[in-house]
């Protein structure tokens, strides 16, 4: 089929199958997991015909549950989906990171029995990588795995676990080698978080919400066929998926109104301009730079000709997204003025509050997913080729 042919077909289906209630919004997005299920109508009648027919991961093969699409159909899919406001039906770490990274390193059997239930939603993962003394220097970590025959048995702690209360399963780096160099003796485990021996605590944040939180391991076990590549080799597993979650964390931002809409209804306009040439200025800047950040990625996408993610690119695009994220929420705090300052009560619009929060949450966007320092050095040293 024709890419424009596929690309109408997409719109017409779309067009029957998403609600207008869902247009346009993130709302109808779900993580997935027995935690915490769809509970409204809409949102389910979309997630099931969007799963049926292979579009929650629709880049992925038929057999784990995809649509078998290929790179120039995937886009054409999200141009269908951009065209009718249709949001993705399915989002979380296991469509971004763990999926994809067992599509290329997982054995078989490991995709057999994980892929598709991260494509129908049934299961929810989370990251357990950094703790209390290994954050940016993640390969000083201290969570053990010993080796007891047909399992590992773990012990130690994680911390910034993102939404790990509602995580049916963890990708984990543990340490299997306490005598090898820092950068060796780690392995990459899958384990299931409803277990003895986990606990979990939601880290409240200055934003209000809870997404982040403290994880602690005692005796919990992950099975051997849940090693992930070759024991004490999971560094290379675990470079491999962070360069997945840069490519998901450097797409668009959520948001909800832009900023020269913001700057119209808090601002005194002359003649259809902002009177304040110095906000004028920060407003055209953001515009123009956010241009070219998508511009940009629209070349790299088309240079990328089989559509896997790339590799150290995704460093550079993680760090101008967040970069350019955090610009847009002070900019838009500035611009609202002292509707820009509300945390609760009736003076204040929903709109309003939400910005508000975002902006507060966003304050993390340099750290999370490694922070801007780390992206640099990857530039600086596997990008640009400078010496150490």
């Amino acid at each position: 089929m024709r890419l424009d042919d596929f690309r109408e077909e997409a719109v017409s289906w779309l067009e029957e199958n998403c609600p207008a209630s869902l247009r346009g919004t993130r709302d109808a997005v779900t993580g997935g997991g027995s935690k915490l299920p769809i509970d409204d109508a809409d949102k389910k009648r979309y997630f099931d015909a969007m799963r049926e027919r292979g579009w929650t991961v629709p880049h992925w093969p038929t057999e784990y549950g995809g649509a078998g699409l290929s790179a120039a159909e995937h886009h054409a899919l999200r141009q269908a989906m951009a065209e009718v406001g249709a949001p993705p039906a399915l989002a979380g770490m296991g469509t971004t990171m763990i999926g994809p990274t067992l599509l290329e390193h997982g054995t078989p059997e490991q995709k057999a029995r994980h892929l598709p239930k991260i494509a129908s939603g049934e299961l929810r993962w989370c990251q357990g990588y950094s703790e209390p003394g290994a954050g940016s220097d993640l390969a000083s970590l201290k969570t053990r795995a010993e080796d007891r025959g047909d399992h590992f048995l773990i012990n130690g702690s994680k911390i910034w676990t993102s939404g790990a209360q509602y995580a049916d399963w963890i990708f984990c780096l543990t340490r299997t080698d306490f005598d090898a160099p820092k950068h060796e003796g780690i392995s990459f485990l899958l384990f299931s978080m409803d277990q003895p021996g986990v606990t979990v605590k939601p880290i409240r944040l200055i934003s209000g919400a809870s997404p982040f939180c403290e994880c602690f391991f005692d005796d919990v076990q992950a099975l051997k066929e849940d090693l992930v590549g070759k024991l004490n080799r999971g560094w290379t597993i675990a470079k491999r998926l962070l360069q997945h979650e840069r490519s998901s964390l450097s797409g668009a931002a959520p948001q909800t109104r832009s900023v020269p809409d913001v700057a119209r209804q808090y601002l005194e306009m002359t003649d259809g301009r902002l009177g304040d040439p110095a906000l004028r200025e920060q407003v055209i800047r953001h515009e123009m730079d956010g241009e070219a950040y998508s511009l940009t990625q629209k070349r790299a996408r088309e240079e990328n000709a089989d559509g896997a993610t790339q590799t150290f690119a995704t460093s550079i695009f993680k760090l101008t997204r967040s970069e350019l994220t955090i610009r847009r929420t002070e900019l838009i705090v500035s611009l609202m003025g002292s509707r820009g300052i509300g945390w609760e009560g009736d003076p204040f619009t929903p709109d309003e509050l939400q910005e508000t929060r975002f902006w507060l949450a966003r304050k993390a966007g340099t750290i999370a997913g490694g922070s801007s320092e780390v992206q640099r050095n990857i530039i600086a040293k596997r990008v640009l080729g400078l010496p150490d």
